[in-house]
């Protein structure tokens, strides 16, 4: 086990290469996070920085790690997460974070989509106090401010004054250490608020080089909230969603990042080309605009899709189970036709029924198949299986069923990721696999190795180098962070040493909890959090500041 102190900068600029070290990683293919090709060396850390790179052939160390054959890049920093929760858990076994440091992540941003607490320093306090795995960069929720200056009165926009507040709370935040905010707009209560409000807000953010994250009002040809029987027509689409986005980032002159950009709905695919010459001509006028995304065709986080309408929930009777309602409400013809029309509405975007995976079902010959596969055994339509996966299902389970809809395209995800300005993110939360069950998206386990394993390797989308890249140097350059994502004299000593033939993420849909194979050393600071390919369960983060 390696454990170090600190040493400032100064301190390890002055010792370029001294006769001893605390570890001497030697021999490996370095990728720097840079994007380009690897060249063979030796990396010298002391201090929980790194000292020297080079050849340290004649250096001694109180620990050598014979790095040849193996890739040594800068440590993962995922900076879209959902992890808030476990880091100020009272287990350190949650803290540490091993579903993260077992992909090479050493690096986090939490409290996106418009969630976090407020004030922001009884966090960063906690954070401190309590030790974390890797280390934490936090932000303050846009819909948080919103809903302590509006309460429950949110459903409208805001009025000038509650705008004063909120930038008020937010001007606070930055000052106790926040790195930026978030937004989540396509959810309560930032659906409700105007982009002249969110512009306010956001430009409080630009004396502090904060990063603004926006989950932005709509992935598809529609938002989440959208249901045509219920809704007008004309809700934002996704280019809509992107030009407000780009209109934020010109008007205040902040850097926005696009959280988890894709393309949602099968109706909508191959829009990513449009969207990408949106954001290039908005960078070439000078908008300071990024984005994020994960590395897999589903979104959700437990394979919870459910492809009736939430209202169906409004008409239910006392003691009435969820077939019984539907059985009830179909037996009305108005009703009916709003709930086939809303459900064929929900298949296309979540990709079409030969793209919706039934994970758990009381009749368990379902299990494994997709809704177009079972509605042919059936001898039914997409739309009539739909209905009967509630009324032959669990009657005690909204939807009668666990399925997972793939509404993702390849094609859009491949085209996102080819783009210098897209960096990789989990969106995930930490699990431990000794402790946790269930289903959880596999993005939490492998979102980092399968870029390179899957992605970078085996289709050739992109090149390792530049898979490494957006997962080091790009997100440390939209946050503005100088000393972490490059392995270079002076950086602390976040690194990773994983080996290429082996990496490659485990975690599958119906058995997530499986950790990411290859990453044989992750180090945060200088110390060992996976060290011949286990975790050691070491708390050595820190909290990241502007």
């Amino acid at each position: 086990m390696l454990l170090v102190s600190c040493a400032t900068a100064e301190n390890v600029n002055a010792q370029s290469n001294p006769e001893k070290y605390d570890l001497i990683i030697k021999g490996g293919r370095i990728m720097d996070g840079t994007g380009n090709p690897y060249f063979v060396g030796d990396v010298g850390v002391i201090g929980g920085r790194i000292s020297y790179v080079g050849d340290l052939s004649d250096a001694g160390a109180e620990k050598i790690i014979d790095a040849a054959g193996k890739i040594v890049a800068p440590g993962f920093i995922d900076i879209h997460t959902h992890a808030e929760g476990e880091m100020t858990h009272d287990d350190p076994r949650r803290r540490a974070a091993p579903s993260d440091v077992m992909q090479g992540v050493t690096s986090i941003v939490v409290n996106q989509c418009g969630r976090s607490p407020i004030p922001i320093r009884n966090q960063i306090a906690e954070l401190k106090e309590k030790g974390t795995g890797p280390n934490v960069m936090v932000l303050v929720g846009h819909g948080a401010v919103r809903r302590q200056v509006m309460g429950n009165d949110h459903r409208r926009p805001a009025t000038e004054e509650e705008i004063s507040q909120m930038r008020a709370i937010v001007r606070q935040a930055m000052e106790e250490g926040a790195s930026g905010m978030s937004a989540g707009l396509e959810y309560v209560p930032g659906r409700w608020s105007t982009t002249e409000e969110v512009a306010a807000v956001v430009s409080e953010l630009v004396p502090f080089g904060g990063v603004f994250h926006n989950h932005m009002r709509s992935e598809g040809t529609d938002p989440m909230w959208y249901w045509p029987s219920q809704d007008e027509p004309g809700p934002p689409t996704l280019v809509d969603a992107v030009r407000e986005s780009i209109e934020i980032a010109e008007n205040t002159g902040a850097r926005v990042n696009i959280s988890h950009i894709k393309v949602k709905g099968a109706h909508y695919w191959g829009v990513s080309h449009n969207i990408i010459r949106l954001i290039n001509e908005a960078r070439e006028r000078g908008a300071d605009i990024w984005a994020d995304q994960y590395t897999y065709n589903t979104t959700g986080t437990d394979g919870s899709t459910i492809l009736l309408p939430p209202w169906i929930r409004r008409e239910q009777e006392d003691g009435e189970n969820f077939a019984a309602l539907l059985e009830r409400l179909l037996e009305d013809p108005e009703k009916r036709d709003m709930i086939l029309t809303d459900v064929a509405h929900e298949i296309s975007r979540r990709g079409g029924a030969d793209q919706i995976l039934i994970l758990e079902h009381p009749d368990e010959d379902y299990i494994g198949l997709t809704l177009i596969e079972v509605a042919d055994k059936k001898g039914l339509s997409s739309l009539e299986m739909a209905i009967k996966l509630q009324m032959e299902g669990d009657v005690d389970r909204f939807g009668g069923a666990r399925v997972r809809g793939f509404s993702l395209s390849e094609y859009d995800i491949e085209n996102y990721m080819q783009q210098p300005w897209v960096a990789t993110a989990s969106d995930g939360r930490v699990r431990v696999a000794e402790l946790d069950e269930g289903f959880v998206h596999p993005r939490f386990y492998g979102t980092f190795p399968r870029k390179i394993r899957y992605y970078a390797m085996e289709r050739g989308v992109v090149t390792v180098e530049d898979a490494i890249r957006s997962s080091t140097s790009l997100p440390a350059q939209i946050h503005g962070i100088m000393d972490r994502g490059l392995i270079r004299e002076g950086m602390h000593a976040d690194i990773v040493v994983f080996d290429p033939d082996t990496i490659r993420d485990r975690a599958t849909f119906f058995e997530p909890h499986q950790y990411a194979e290859g990453i044989e050393y992750v180090l945060i600071n200088g110390t060992f959090v996976v060290e011949e390919g286990e975790h050691t369960w070491e708390l050595p983060g820190v909290v990241i500041t502007p």
